[in-house]
């Protein structure tokens, strides 16, 4: 009976890979094989790292915040970081239990330039246990107001390049739901939000639009694309942000004034903390 091929002869695996990796990212199957939905989930894999892969040539420390099961933090010391001299992906989540498999299986993989700590947003930007500046923060997937937590972590920490993949987003929404009957008598505009399903996807945009103005008042260049085909998921925006070092320029007043603007026009000024300082 023919022998199925090794895990190292599938094509679509990149030579070096960790196939014990890819097993516990459920890539590869138990017994070392790709199916149509694993393949599908390597292909969105590699589509990303493609985005994150120049972000790191000299960058020495990522930080990947809200990392969950670490799997975005993993995938990137396994293809870009374990054969450098230097460099330190360090993930941050707030359920001690996650941290404690990531670290398990970090010492398993022999990935030893990977860190893992267990706190909150708040004890994130003052932990001793963590540069004061770093090249690259990631947020994969944060939900509703973390992936502004990771924003401002980044924006603390001074970070050359951010990468951000946000999920679900209630709190724009839930703002201009509660003074909808005020906006409705201001601005014929409101009629973009009046029905509760274009409240919550209009709100889900104007959240990633004030997200980006933001960083361009923090002197960021942004750019936004798609993550993977829109058949694959719906929550599949991804905002690229790199810092030009000019400081006080003029787009960047622009661009504060603009998220003000927009702010006012929707009537939910009261989320000005958020998105303008």
């Amino acid at each position: 009976m023919k022998k199925p091929n090794p895990p190292a002869a599938i094509p679509e695996i990149r030579p070096g890979q960790s196939i014990e990796l890819l097993k516990e990212l459920h890539i590869l199957t138990r017994d070392g094989k790709l199916n149509q939905d694993t393949r599908r989930k390597l292909k969105q894999v590699y589509h990303l790292y493609q985005f994150i892969e120049p972000l790191l040539d000299g960058a020495e420390t990522l930080v990947d915040h809200g990392a969950g099961k670490s799997y975005l933090g993993f995938i990137l010391y396994d293809l870009c970081i374990k054969e450098r001299a230097s460099g330190e992906i360090i993930g941050i989540e707030s359920r001690p239990e996650l941290v404690e498999k990531s670290r398990e299986l970090a010492a398993r993989l022999g990935f030893q330039r990977m860190r893992f700590l267990a706190c909150t947003v708040e004890d994130s930007l003052a932990s001793p246990e963590l540069p004061a500046r770093v090249d690259v923060v990631t947020a994969l997937h944060a939900c509703n107001t973390a992936t502004d937590d990771a924003i401002r972590f980044a924006l603390t920490k001074n970070a050359r390049h951010i990468v951000l993949v946000p999920c679900c987003q209630a709190e724009v929404a839930a703002a201009m739901r509660a003074r909808k009957a005020d906006s409705l008598g201001k601005t014929p505009l409101s009629e973009l939000w009046r029905h509760p399903i274009h409240t919550r996807e209009l709100g889900s945009h104007l959240t990633n639009v004030l997200r980006c103005l933001l960083l361009e008042a923090h002197g960021y260049d942004v750019t936004v694309t798609e993550l993977v085909g829109w058949e694959h998921s719906m929550k599949n925006e991804l905002i690229i942000a790199s810092k030009t070092g000019k400081k006080g320029s003029r787009p960047q007043q622009i661009a504060r004034e603009r998220a003000e603007a927009i702010l006012r026009e929707f009537n939910i000024e009261e989320l000005a903390p958020r998105f303008t300082y």
